[in-house]
């Protein structure tokens, strides 16, 4: 794909939604395409995260292994979705197993590309941070709704 077509759909990712063309051009030019193919893992649970992935074509089941090991569904994801956007940040494990629903692509971008973005564009910073204050509030919110249930 041109890299027009990886800026577009970058953009059309949460995390970045507000961030410039010129801006995503960056990570877009250093970011790296992944075909994954139908049944193949993207990564599994508990695996060191050094990136995050944006789903650019296909879909991806996310599981989680039970007590048992047996793997459980937790999510199906899609075109514009950002798998382990937190590794972006910092070093975390993986909270769960991507397997290709069908051939899928993605967009692999790795920690340094997006830390050098950051420190070239503070004005990006600011809006990642929001954006991530913003999820990690919702979290708490379906956390807190879901307190009732545990008293």
């Amino acid at each position: 794909m041109a890299l027009n077509d990886d800026i577009a759909l970058l953009s059309n990712v949460a995390l970045f939604a507000d961030i410039s063309e010129d801006k995503l051009r960056l990570i877009a030019f250093g970011a790296e395409r992944r075909r994954v193919l139908k049944g193949h893992e993207l990564f599994r649970e508990g695996a060191p995260a050094d990136c995050a992935f944006a789903v650019a074509a296909g879909s991806f089941t996310l599981s989680k292994a039970d007590g048992e090991g047996r793997l459980q569904h937790v999510a199906t994801v899609e075109r514009g979705a950002l798998l382990s956007e937190l590794a972006l940040i910092s070093m975390v494990e993986r909270k769960f197993t991507a397997t290709a629903d069908e051939d899928s692509e993605v967009i692999r971008i790795n920690r340094p590309l997006f830390r050098r973005m950051l420190e070239e564009y503070p004005e990006v910073t600011a809006l990642v941070e929001a954006r991530i204050r913003e999820n990690l509030q919702a979290m708490i919110r379906r956390a807190e709704a879901l307190a009732g249930r545990f008293a």
